[in-house]
């Protein structure tokens, strides 16, 4: 049988099935003197009399009964690939790539993803948590989560949370052991606990505001982490000081586990903006994420 003998071999299911050559042509879509005509070549070409007909009926031969076993579980089997096929276009699916920090990630994006991922099961999400700016075109990433001065200036984006506020922080015990600083020159003289930047090589260096005067601050400490929530352990534990989102350690604060530091020095940033390529048609499924993250 050739390739393209699949039609005719469709029509003589169809009315195999149907034992009725009218209600098999209407099913198909086509004339019942057409759908006669395919099935007849079909049994001159294979020297073969698939059906049986009379006046009132039509119903397989021997030979058209073994055809019809033969061919109809594996057509019936292709079809119903082909109709996933089209509900999985029409449905999100794949994966989506997103870079951002543990803070961001915890705060934003973690609990808007939860509800989607239950809803949709065919998506899937790669979250990456990277203090290092990672360029999101040449590290093959879908979405991106920073501050807001920190998206570049090509990239389509969109805040997806308040403007957010650094704040010093100390436990008691370690404030018990050396005057709180009344400066931010003062830092330099205390343990600090700091955070890598990979993308810079470097530490992040603490930028203090008070009105119109900023200052960036380079300290020095026993530790430096890659991770805020490490930071904030490290202070708990009476480590030194951390310079960490505000929101993050508000209610340590309010229960007297850690104190406020230099507070008329704390900055404001613009906050979290989830960005994405212009240059990148998004998948359903990125296309998903990002309603999901802008959502408020």
């Amino acid at each position: 049988m050739t390739r393209e003998n699949l039609n005719d071999l469709l029509a003589f299911m169809a009315v195999a099935r149907e034992r009725n050559f009218t209600r098999a042509a209407a099913k198909l879509g086509v004339s019942q003197s057409a759908l006669s005509r395919t099935v007849r070549a079909l049994e001159e070409r294979m020297g073969l009399l698939l059906l049986t007909r009379t006046t009132r009926s039509v119903s397989p031969t021997e030979a058209g009964q073994r055809l019809l076993a033969a061919i109809a579980p594996k057509l019936d089997e292709i079809n119903a690939e082909l109709d996933a096929l089209s509900e999985l276009r029409d449905r999100p699916a794949g994966t989506v790539r997103i870079t951002t920090t543990d803070y961001a990630a915890n705060t934003y994006v973690w609990p808007k993803l939860k509800p989607v991922l239950r809803k949709y099961p065919e998506v899937r999400v790669e979250l990456i948590n990277d203090y290092g700016l990672t360029n999101i075109v040449a590290q093959r990433y879908d979405i991106g989560v920073r501050l807001g001065d920190q998206v570049e200036k090509d990239m389509i984006a969109a805040r997806i949370g308040p403007d957010m506020t650094l704040a010093i922080v100390g436990a008691p015990s370690y404030l018990e052991t050396r005057a709180a600083p009344k400066t931010p020159q003062d830092l330099t003289r205390h343990n600090c606990i700091n955070l890598w930047l990979p993308t810079r090589d470097a530490l992040l260096p603490w930028e203090l505001r008070k009105g119109r005067r900023e200052l960036q601050v380079r300290v020095e400490g026993q530790l430096v982490f890659n991770n805020v929530y490490q930071m904030v352990d490290a202070a708990l534990a009476g480590f030194g000081l951390a310079y960490v989102p505000k929101d993050l350690v508000a209610a340590h604060v309010s229960a007297g586990r850690l104190e406020w530091v230099l507070e008329d020095w704390h900055p404001t940033f613009t906050g979290f903006h989830i960005y994405y390529s212009s240059r990148r048609q998004p998948s359903r499924a990125a296309a998903l994420v990002v309603a999901a993250l802008k959502a408020g």
